[in-house]
């Protein structure tokens, strides 16, 4: 294994290219790293002794292999300090359904699953076309000389009030959280102290708003899921105070966040391939390959941290326990040995099956979800507004690991 990579005629050793990607250049566009880190090898360990892993191959190993487990609470207070739990930003983060391993994470796992199989999901599909198009319509009232930010008028309000709808989060308290989520999810970046302290601020209110809701529900029962977690801790299920609480705001956070990339991500791409974008148009059977491609070309979520729990070979290195590995699976969804012109957007793209939701025990629960809401929504967009195109400015969170849009000006009619 080699530990330097060519790009651009140049030469850069594995550390600079990992280096760049956490500079606010190389998370704007993490593709040339990647692909330059790919010459070095589908598996390359820095100097400090943390694994990067950029094959698919490789990748989807350490996503589905419990030898590559999430920190345990060991692992994170020899990371953070002993005082690690004292930040409830932390805590809500790393002791969450996101990071735990079994058995912990089995049993919690278990209490929410329900709500996201594949019939209920798709039973949410008149919901969801509702949502759809009264955003459609509140776009051309905001627009301004025909011009509208599309995150804040489509691509936030949509995947917020569907799943503030599941949970049972009012309509009223849903555009808070966006800040707040923005904050608290920043820990899964860096940890800076400044970090923690705006992550353990929003990690409050958060709380603070859910803990509410609870209180009202176990009076007043509704037909939402945060209504079914209460009622399954009261029948007996062991789930703390504290493991409802973080449960509840995993599900609303996670559940608009990638979402919201999803759909600033997959705009922006159509409007970069504008024959790609007219054969969707054209085609309403190509909307489920095409959100596949979507979430292939460039994925909301682009890296996943595991630790090694024990002797483990992965891309012809070998890897001991307690080392930090990451995989990054947006550079595995261009991965040329799995993917024919991987840089290039193809809708059609045969055997397409990206690694955007993870894999494994952690798989992601909203994933048909947020497949059903991007399937409603490309084609409904592009049907009622034919000309639309993106104008700027375009504006992007500063972030590898949640790699979405936080603004994009677009004009409705060409």
């Amino acid at each position: 294994m080699t530990d330097r990579a060519a790009t651009g005629g140049a030469t850069s050793t594995v550390d600079e290219l990992l280096a760049h990607l956490a500079t606010p250049a190389g998370r704007a566009d993490p593709y040339p790293a990647y692909a330059a880190l790919r010459e070095a090898g589908p598996v390359v360990r820095g100097q400090d002794g943390r694994v990067a892993v950029l094959s698919y191959a490789d990748c989807l190993s350490v996503v589905r292999d419990s030898r590559f487990a999430h920190h345990t609470q060991e692992s994170m207070g020899e990371a953070l300090g002993p005082e690690w739990k004292a930040h409830l930003g932390l805590r809500q983060m790393f002791g969450s359904l996101l990071t735990l391993n079994p058995p912990d994470h089995t049993r919690l796992r278990g209490l929410v699953a329900g709500a996201f199989t594949a019939r209920r999901v798709q039973a949410l599909r008149p919901a969801v076309e509702a949502q759809v198009q009264a955003l459609l319509d509140a776009m051309e009232d905001q627009a301004v000389d025909g011009d509208v930010d599309f995150v804040d008028a489509f691509a936030f309000p949509l995947p917020v009030n569907v799943i503030g709808e599941l949970l049972g989060v009012p309509t009223a308290d849903r555009p808070q959280f966006r800040a707040w989520v923005r904050d608290a999810t920043q820990v899964l970046e860096v940890l800076t102290p400044r970090v923690v302290v705006k992550a353990d601020i929003a990690a409050r209110r958060i709380r603070d708003q859910l803990e509410a809701l609870v209180v009202e529900r176990r009076r007043r029962p509704a037909d939402d899921l945060l209504t079914a977690l209460v009622q399954a801790e009261q029948e007996g299920v062991r789930l703390s105070e504290d493991e409802l609480l973080t449960t509840a705001a995993l599900l609303f956070s996670a559940g608009f966040e990638t979402t919201v990339g999803l759909l600033g991500n997959g705009l922006a791409a159509l409007d970069a391939h504008p024959g790609e974008r007219a054969r969707l148009l054209a085609d309403p059977a190509l909307t489920g390959p095409a959100v596949e491609e979507l979430l292939r070309y460039d994925s909301p979520v682009q890296t996943v941290r595991r630790t090694v729990a024990a002797d483990v070979e992965i891309g012809g290195v070998t890897v001991g326990p307690g080392t930090q590995v990451t995989a990054y699976v947006g550079a595995a969804n261009r991965d040329p040995a799995r993917f024919d012109l991987p840089d290039r957007l193809l809708l059609d793209r045969p055997g397409n099956a990206p690694l955007s939701f993870g894999g494994g025990i952690h798989f992601c629960l909203g994933a048909a979800l947020a497949r059903l809401e991007a399937q409603v929504a490309f084609p409904a967009l592009l049907r009622r507004f034919p000309g639309l195109r993106v104008v700027g400015p375009v504006a992007r969170r500063d972030s590898l690991t949640l790699r979405n849009l936080t603004s994009m000006r677009v004009r409705l009619a060409g």
